[in-house]
């Protein structure tokens, strides 16, 4: 039998829109302020894509800032997986539209729908192609348009999405380097407390739904929050052990982007100090598939990870869904 290749990440590339959202623009729009939404969620601003722009969009930009970290060209992209809750279009998929935009002619193309775990969900898929030699490369992106799905009428939600995507071109790499873990996982029973509700088989789009808000993002944050702080936990520790490591061993934790109070339980549970952890949720807020990719690529654009470092990757999102992964630098 062939021996399994190592896989890692050999490119980055994000984009975020123009427009930002602060919370005192919020404060014009519903019935909130500023410190109730910081002390609750440490979010403080968030970007939002413009009219024109959709996902394919975002995906596009973060997708040529990949690239070229990567020193490859579109033509030579195996594969594009596109992690979204906000596609263009059901179909065509946001790959394919992206695959056009980028001239990658060669590539395989498919979305997957994970909501806010879907980055880590396409990592686990696209390095298995590579790993078995399937495919020579990937191009991995989360990205999600929520201002599209977001009622800016509901105060206990839209405080809390914002736009964005992030992109890995993942490649072979040196033995003992690239991805040692995942855990992925979901709970379906959950999947009513986080859902959009009408625009598919079981409840499509007609005036009925529009007046009902039903094509907006429900969530009970309450129960979402408990399950979060749980699967967190449980994911990390479960991965850490598929990959033979220890909680001491983390170089750098990479959360979902959701809610600060999450993230920082998170820590505490690992006891990790605050440099070791990648918070951008003051800035982007919660941009579900793109939230990890986000933070990631930030933390490799300013220099927080070293050759061999030790990250950890861990999500969890609608579906109910989760995912984690242990990678070496």
């Amino acid at each position: 039998m062939e021996k399994l290749r190592s896989v890692g990440i050999i490119g980055t590339g994000k984009y975020v829109p123009e427009k930002i959202l602060t919370n005192s623009d919020l404060e014009k729009m519903v019935e909130t302020n500023d410190e109730w939404i910081v002390s609750r969620t440490g979010i403080r601003e968030r970007h939002i894509a413009s009219p024109e722009q959709a996902t394919s969009d975002l995906c596009y930009e973060a997708a040529l800032k990949a690239l070229e970290s990567a020193g490859m060209s579109a033509e030579e992209l195996d594969l594009i997986v596109v992690a979204t809750i906000t596609p263009d279009t059901f179909f065509p998929s946001t790959a394919c539209i992206l695959q056009d935009k980028l001239g990658a002619k060669q590539a395989a193309a498919f979305d997957l729908s994970a909501a806010c775990s879907g980055f880590v969900y396409g990592l686990a898929t696209a390095s298995n192609f590579i790993k078995t030699g399937m495919y020579n490369n990937a191009l991995v992106i989360g990205a999600d348009t929520l201002s599209r799905i977001t009622d800016y009428t509901d105060r206990n939600t839209c405080v809390l999405f914002g736009d964005g995507a992030g992109a890995v071109i993942l490649g072979e790499v040196p033995e003992g380097r690239g991805f040692q873990s995942f855990d992925l996982g979901a709970e379906g029973a959950g999947g009513t407390l986080l859902k959009l509700e009408a625009g598919g088989s079981r409840l499509p789009a007609s005036q009925e739904t529009l007046e009902g808000k039903k094509h907006y993002i429900y969530m009970n944050g309450r129960e979402v929050f408990k399950f979060a702080v749980r699967v967190m936990n449980t994911a990390t520790e479960d991965v850490l052990r598929k990959a033979g490591k220890t909680k001491a061993d983390i170089d750098l934790f990479v959360p979902h982007q959701a809610n600060i109070r999450i993230i920082q339980s998170a820590m505490e549970r690992l006891d990790l100090s605050p440099d070791k952890c990648v918070i951008n949720v003051d800035k982007y807020a919660n941009t579900s598939a793109a939230s990890i990719p986000l933070a990631l690529v930030e933390a490799a654009e300013e220099g927080r990870m070293k050759k061999g470092d030790c990250v950890l990757m861990v999500g969890f999102g609608g579906g109910l869904t989760w995912g984690a992964s242990v990678l070496i630098w």
